[in-house]
């Protein structure tokens, strides 16, 4: 297993998993960290977007350099990965991760989307019907998710 972090290179030639999901400016618990732990024994290449460098302050406008390269290098991994993540926090409002479960819906075959989203989520009413109507398997754990990669 290997970890590529934002805004480090991606090589979109080796099977990669991107872990899209909340961050929420860091409110949202390290669930990346525990996700690569739990594949760590696989063969794949994690595209973990939480970066280390990342500034609070840094403004969210496409003219900022450091944000639009950060969301290019999401957009690129979410786009080139074979398989995706999508994890729910309950304790953020995530729309970004909306925003990336709506995109991933569209894009990739169902079997290569694993959404995590936990009971109290509260748009999990939402979230339950993108998947129904796109036939996206959920799970009620990052762990079960993991596990989906880990034996098939």
């Amino acid at each position: 297993m290997k970890e590529i972090k934002a805004p480090r290179f991606v090589n979109d030639k080796v099977a990669t998993v991107f872990l899209a999901g909340s961050i929420e400016m860091g409110a949202a618990e390290q669930w990346q960290s525990r996700a690569v732990a739990l594949l760590a024994s696989t063969g794949w290449t994690i595209l973990n977007p939480r970066r280390n460098d990342w500034d609070s302050s840094w403004e969210q406008n496409i003219n900022n350099p450091q944000f639009y390269e950060q969301v290019n290098w999401e957009l690129q991994g979410i786009e080139g990965a074979e398989k995706v993540i999508v994890y729910f926090d309950a304790n953020t409002k995530a729309p970004i991760t909306l925003l990336e479960l709506g995109l991933v819906s569209q894009m990739k075959e169902p079997e290569n989307v694993l959404v995590v989203c936990p009971p109290d989520f509260y748009r999990k009413g939402n979230v339950d019907i993108v998947c129904d109507r796109y036939r996206i398997k959920q799970y009620d754990t990052l762990e079960k998710a993991c596990a989906t990669l880990l034996y098939g």
